[in-house]
Parts: C-alpha cells; sequence; structure tokens
C-alpha cells in the first residue's frame, strides 16, 4: 500500500543572500563620532551604526546624563535620535535637558512608556538612527503573560527585539540600553544579556566625588581596555581631556610642598601623569591609622612595611594618608615607588623637586622593579618637559631617542633616597 502523499507542497524557506566575505561592508567603518572625545575613546572612535550597546551604572553614577549628552551631540550632527525612558516621564527628561544644555538640539524625541511594543511602534514613525532605552529591566513585551518587567524572559526578549532593530541590514541603528547594577556591581538579570549586546559599558566612581570613570568590558568594534575620564558637575559630564593635568595640581616653579611624588600609570593605551599625596603625622592611639585612598589597605600595608624594613625609617608610631590629586585609584605596581617615596618626603618633611618622577615597583627584598610599557611612559615625561625619571637598574630601557630627560636607573629603595634626599 502506498503512503498518502500530502496535498500541500511544503512552503519555501526565506533564505538570506549568500555574500563573498571580501565583499560585505565592514560594520565599524561608518562610525558616528559623538563630539565627545573619551566617550570615542572608548567606543573605540565612535558609535558603530548597526551596533547594540549596554551601559551600567550604580545609583546616581550619571549613565542617563551620560546618554542624555550623546544624544544631543549626535543631533547636532544632524541625526535623529529618539531617547525612550521607563523610568521617567518625558517632563521629567526634559528638566534634566534644562539643565544640562542652554538650547536644546531638534533632533530629540523622547518617549515615556513601559511597553516594548508600544517603543517598537513609535520607532518606526521616528525612524531615529539613534535609540536610547533607560533601562531595559523596566519594559515588558506582550506575549508573555505572567512574566513581570525585569524578569529574566522580559529583559531578554525585549533585547532581542532592540538586537534585531540595530541588525536589520535595510536600515541599521545604534541602540543603548542602560542596565540596572546589582550589589555586586555586576549587571541585574541574566549573564545571557551582556553576550547579545556588542558592547558593555561601565560607568563608575564615588557619588560624592567628581570624577567619573568609562570602561568597556566587552566591544566587538573595538579593544577592551581604553578608559574614558569625566568630572561631574552641576551642568553634566565634562570629557577630560588632558587627564595629566586632571591628576596634578598646578604649582608654580618654586612652590614646592612636601609629601608630594609624581609617577605615571599606563591607562589602555596613553599614559597620565599623577600625583600622589602622603601625610604622615604622630598617632595617638596604640593602632597607628594606614588610610589609602587611591590604593587597598593591604597593599598600602605592605608597603610601609617595606619602607620600614628596607628604607631603615620607623613609622610604628605614624598615622600614614595617601591619596591621589583628582581621586585616581591604582591597580598597577608601577605606582608604588612613587608611593613610597611621597611617604618619606612627609617623614622628613622635605619637598620632591616638582620635574622629578618615579616609575618602578617595590619588592619585597626592597629592591626596584621592572615595569611594562616603560619606554611609553617616559616619552610622556620627556614630551611634557619633565627632568628626572628613577627607574630600575634592570629595566632594560631600549630607546634612543630619549635626550632631553635624565634617567636615574638605581637598584634599590635605599639607593633612590639617598640619591633624592642626601641621606
Amino acid at each position: 500500500m502506498e503512503a498518502r502523499k500530502s496535498g500541500r507542497a511544503a512552503a519555501p524557506r526565506a533564505i538570506k543572500k549568500i555574500a563573498r566575505l571580501k565583499e560585505v561592508k565592514a560594520s565599524n567603518s561608518d562610525r558616528i563620532v559623538t563630539g565627545i572625545n573619551e566617550f570615542n575613546r572608548v567606543m573605540g572612535g565612535g558609535i558603530v551604526r548597526d551596533s547594540i550597546t549596554i551601559i551600567t551604572a550604580k545609583p546616581g553614577a550619571g549613565k542617563s546624563t551620560l546618554l542624555l549628552q550623546v544624544a544631543a551631540n549626535v543631533a547636532a550632527g544632524g541625526l535623529k535620535v529618539l531617547y525612550v525612558s521607563g523610568e521617567e516621564s518625558e517632563s521629567q527628561i526634559k528638566s534634566r535637558a534644562d539643565r544640562l544644555f542652554e538650547s536644546i538640539e531638534t533632533g530629540v524625541w523622547v518617549y515615556s512608556d513601559n511597553s516594548m511594543d508600544n517603543v517598537l511602534e513609535v520607532v518606526g514613525q521616528i525612524d531615529p538612527d539613534l535609540l536610547i532605552v533607560d533601562s531595559i529591566q523596566t519594559f515588558v513585551l506582550e506575549g508573555f503573560p505572567g512574566s513581570r518587567a525585569g524578569s529574566p524572559t522580559q529583559t531578554m526578549e525585549c533585547a532581542n527585539e532592540l538586537l534585531k532593530l540595530a541588525k536589520d541590514p535595510s536600515r541599521p541603528r545604534a541602540v543603548f540600553l542602560v542596565g540596572q547594577m546589582n550589589k555586586n556591581e555586576e549587571i541585574a538579570g541574566l549573564r545571557s544579556l551582556e553576550h547579545l549586546v556588542d558592547a558593555v559599558l561601565i560607568l563608575d566612581g564615588d557619588n560624592e566625588e567628581e570624577l567619573r570613570g568609562l570602561s568597556v568590558s566587552k566591544n566587538r568594534f573595538g579593544s577592551t581596555w581604553e578608559r574614558g575620564y569625566f568630572s561631574m558637575t552641576e551642568n553634566g559630564l565634562i570629557s577630560i581631556d588632558n587627564p595629566s593635568e586632571f591628576f596634578m595640581t598646578v604649582r608654580d616653579k618654586n612652590e614646592l610642598v612636601s609629601g608630594s611624588a609624581l609617577t605615571v600609570v599606563k591607562d589602555g593605551s596613553r599614559p597620565i601623569i599623577v600625583e600622589i599625596e602622603s601625610l604622615v603625622s604622630k598617632t595617638f592611639t596604640p593602632f597607628p591609622s594606614r588610610i589609602g585612598e587611591c590604593v587597598r589597605r593591604e597593599q598600602l600595608s605592605t608597603l610601609i612595611s617595606i619602607l620600614e624594613q628596607r628604607g631603615k625609617i620607623s613609622l610604628y608610631d605614624k598615622d600614614v594618608v595617601i591619596k591621589t590629586t583628582g581621586g585616581l585609584k591604582f591597580k598597577e605596581p608601577a605606582v608604588n615607588l612613587s608611593i613610597i617615596m611621597s611617604i618619606v618626603s612627609s617623614v622628613y618633611d622635605k619637598d620632591i623637586p616638582n620635574s622629578t618622577v618615579f616609575i618602578s615597583d617595590v619588592g619585597l627584598t626592597g629592591e626596584l622593579k621592572k615595569v611594562p610599557s616603560l619606554e611609553l611612559r617616559i616619552r610622556e615625561l620627556d614630551r611634557r618637559g619633565f627632568k628626572q625619571v628613577y627607574i630600575a637598574r634592570n629595566a632594560l630601557l631600549r630607546s634612543q631617542d630619549i635626550k632631553n630627560i635624565e634617567i636615574v636607573e638605581c637598584k634599590s629603595l635605599q639607593e633612590v633616597i639617598r640619591r633624592v634626599f642626601q641621606k
């Protein structure tokens, strides 16, 4: 017996046209330059037009403010921007914009709603080049009854719809999502959300301080080791285009103070000159204080132990406080010699010339250790007119084109202290 054949032929599947890789236009070849230099740096030169990016931060850090400024700058370039909020009303967004801008660009549209279906319809009406959704955890999509806003299902389904919107080959557009941060300083919700997007931006900074740092933990169209700096003011976030000037105190040539030392940190692809300040004073408690606003307490305690044992300077009855001009926090060991020398300067109450810089790690033996990217750091000092830099003797500095700065190679911490303070 023959099997019965279906009376209907299977409908042909719609398959995307196959393209030769050589003929495909790269996504990152066409970027939207925002006019905010530090933002462009972190994004790899600007916003890729068919990309989807998520930005997260602690409450009050300024992520919504930053994106509103991005929106205004993009609109000033003649593009359309739609700013959608599930948390603020249109009038609240307008009040914030009035505080930030003297005049508001006509190319910025605002829409307040929690329905992603309505948002998609509005996108069809406005046809924006840039869509900002603040925040993704406040939206719901019809067709998923029983799941509330912020649930894993709603968050991922809403994000998937926005991904389709960004990647539409007939009308590519850039999409920015705001993601709420949990108590572990991670994006609230599924880890899958980070895998879905093209880039993950993190805005950090203490709400009581003006410094904000913008970093990227994932970027399909650029590096993940660039970092941008902003100053939070009453007029919004101001791009710090020259961080070295921000992280140093401007003093007259002959105006010298004790407890200050300079170093160079490598932040992404650029070197930044930073001033470290120390204050050492007699303690009146059984346990002296060790306060490091720019480093971990354990790191500061270790450096003080090295100074006591190898530098022969007693601090058992002294309180020690260190910080940086501008509030920058350190992670790399290249700053360790500078931290110790700022403490020594405070102990002796003797200044260090403001044209002298220290770039080296210090081992538990008191020996100086080489650090990466040393030539890049010294070239920056040479370019800015500094006169002297202390480094490790085994640093293996190869560059021959550094001629205007004296490079002092030392083997140990004791040798540096002796040379600087003639002790």
